[in-house]
């Protein structure tokens, strides 16, 4: 039972190939933590753009302030705006046209605005290089006890009139002695701002987006600033409640994207980084790919494995478990055969032994009980019958009766009873003896049996006394078996020591009726009976019909 043959030698070699659990174990911990750099390297790449974004955007405004507050300094603008105590009606028309020009002319050099507005220290337009200039309301402490820190931006939004978007500041235009005159408001076309979002060279990967407050997209490094773009506003609420912790949702750079949320209080714009998230896990995607290419081979290779050596072990124990079951069953003709050298062939060959030893005592144990059975039924028909006569005995008429009485409360179903008493029968006994005694009790017996159906009972109440219980049987019906129980007895003759005896028998009938309410109440009645045939001259059968029974006198 050595070699490889043995259940122990396939248990080691199974024990062998699960040592490859660990080793897959350890690939999805690797797998994992993969993922885990993967996304912690998109998250770092992602807060780099928008602070990168967020930078640029700085360095542009500073940029475009500088231009305004340059454009706001000159002689052309202070000159073309009136005194502070002055009204703008005394303005001449003339210095208004040319500082108008002048406008014009600032706005063409500088790409990035699209208006420039003059207002005076009330608030009114004195000349802008737009046909409808914009207005920008003004805080009424504005510019404060310090004139040159009277910068104010207005927030980034979606301008009609030049169908992109725009971002307006306002500085201060101060006299030469530092009197503040009037305000240079300047529109900043935010399309310039789109090639500074983003380095292609020096920047992280992914796409830039500038929000407002409404979820409008604004610019973008790489969307169509021509075109309304709105950004899901629940979504965006979501990004900033969150910061710094990117999200997976539907972008407007790509359909599946990655990515994560900055709000700029200065600019009042929100900075969206995302990332095409295809590329992103693309490396991951390849790994997993391979992962489940090397574990689904290993998985079919211990499959295969495992299932040869769960044939060559688990098929002789599924024939030793049917095997099992038929004899569990009862069949004990089986027999396995045993042609193997390994511990299954030895238990097959234990079993096969036991198999033959179980056949022998199940042969043994089958005699026995056949015996056991004979003698239990021998017994049962003791316990329920009188021994002379072979009728049902005194214990079985009392259950009978008992049935009887239940099962007429149940179904109504009438029934009669018969007791019978040999006429002097202890005068007989005294004269014949107890052997001619014996032989009629017997015979009366046999008459019995003869003359009822196979659903009534007869029984030996005691000494010559006998019962019959009549099934669904009236009182007529019953006094005409009665009769010819009579009869039958009165016409058979014995001989006894050269003698011929007759035999008579007084039957007393009773009809169940509702007021017997146990059987010993019936069996009062129908004694009473028996008293009557008896008084009446004996070799009779009398029917109980008064509704009460006479006490019995007659000893007899």
């Amino acid at each position: 039972m050595g070699g490889l043959k043995s259940i122990k030698s396939k248990l080691v070699i199974f024990a062998v190939l699960a040592t490859l659990i660990p080793s897959l174990g350890l690939g999805l911990l690797s797998f994992r933590q993969n993922e885990t750099q993967t996304s912690e390297k998109v998250t770092n790449q992602l807060l780099a753009l928008t602070n990168d974004a967020s930078r640029e955007m700085e360095l542009w405004m500073d940029k475009r302030v500088h231009e305004a507050n340059v454009t706001a300094t000159s002689s052309a603008v202070i000159e073309g705006l009136p005194a502070p105590n002055r009204s703008q009606t005394n303005t001449p028309v003339k210095n208004s046209r040319a500082l108008a020009h002048y406008l014009r002319s600032v706005q063409e050099k500088l790409d990035t605005i699209l208006e420039l507005t003059v207002m005076d220290a009330a608030g009114q337009i004195v000349a802008s290089s737009a046909q409808t200039p914009a207005t920008v309301k003004l805080p009424k402490d504005w510019p404060g006890s310090t004139a040159t820190e009277g910068l104010v931006i207005v927030p980034a939004r979606w301008n009609e009139l030049y169908g992109t978007a725009s971002l307006s500041i306002a500085v201060p235009v101060l006299s030469y002695d530092n009197i503040i005159k009037g305000t240079l408001v300047a529109v900043l076309d935010l399309r310039t701002l789109q090639p500074h979002l983003k380095n292609d060279t020096k920047s992280p990967p992914g796409e830039v987006l500038l929000l407002d407050s409404d979820g409008m997209i604004l610019v973008g490094s790489q969307v169509d600033t021509g075109k309304r773009m709105q950004f899901d506003v629940s979504l965006l609420q979501r990004l900033l409640a969150q910061p710094g912790k990117p999200l997976v949702f539907e972008g407007a750079t790509h359909q599946d994207a990655i990515g994560l949320a900055d709000a700029s209080r200065e600019l009042a714009v929100t900075i969206v980084a995302e990332r095409d998230r295809a590329e992103v896990y693309s490396a991951w995607i390849e790994f997993r790919n391979m992962f489940l290419v090397l574990v689904s081979s290993l998985v079919l290779i211990m499959a295969a494995v495992a299932f040869k050596m769960g044939r060559s072990i688990v098929g002789p124990l599924q024939r030793l478990i049917r095997a099992a079951d038929r004899i569990a069953a009862g069949d004990l003709d089986v027999r396995l055969t045993d042609k193997r050298n390994d511990e299954l062939g030895h238990l097959t060959r234990v079993f096969n032994q036991m198999a033959d030893r179980l056949r022998c005592s199940h042969a043994e144990i089958m005699a026995a009980n056949e015996a056991m059975q004979q003698q239990n039924q021998m017994l049962e028909t003791l316990s329920i019958t009188d021994s002379l006569t072979g009728l049902y005995n005194r214990s079985k008429l009392d259950a009978i009766l008992a049935d009887q009485l239940a099962r007429f409360k149940r179904t109504q179903r009438q029934f009669s009873l018969l007791m019978l008493d040999i006429d002097h029968f202890k005068t007989l006994n005294d004269t014949y003896g107890h052997v001619t005694g014996d032989e009629v009790l017997t015979s009366v017996a046999r008459i019995l049996l003869q003359s009822v159906r196979s659903i009534d009972y007869a029984a030996r109440y005691g000494g010559d006394e006998f019962i019959v219980i009549l099934v669904e049987t009236s009182a007529d019906q019953a006094q005409k078996t009665a009769e010819r129980i009579r009869s039958q007895v009165a016409n058979m003759r014995y001989s006894a020591d050269g003698s011929t005896i007759a035999v008579t028998v007084s039957i007393g009938i009773v009809q169940y009726r509702p007021d017997y309410a146990t059987p010993t109440t019936m069996l009062a009645r129908v004694d009473n009976a028996l008293y009557e045939a008896k008084r009446g001259g004996r070799n009779r059968a009398y029917c109980d019909h008064q509704e009460t029974a006479k006490p019995r006198e007659l000893n007899l």
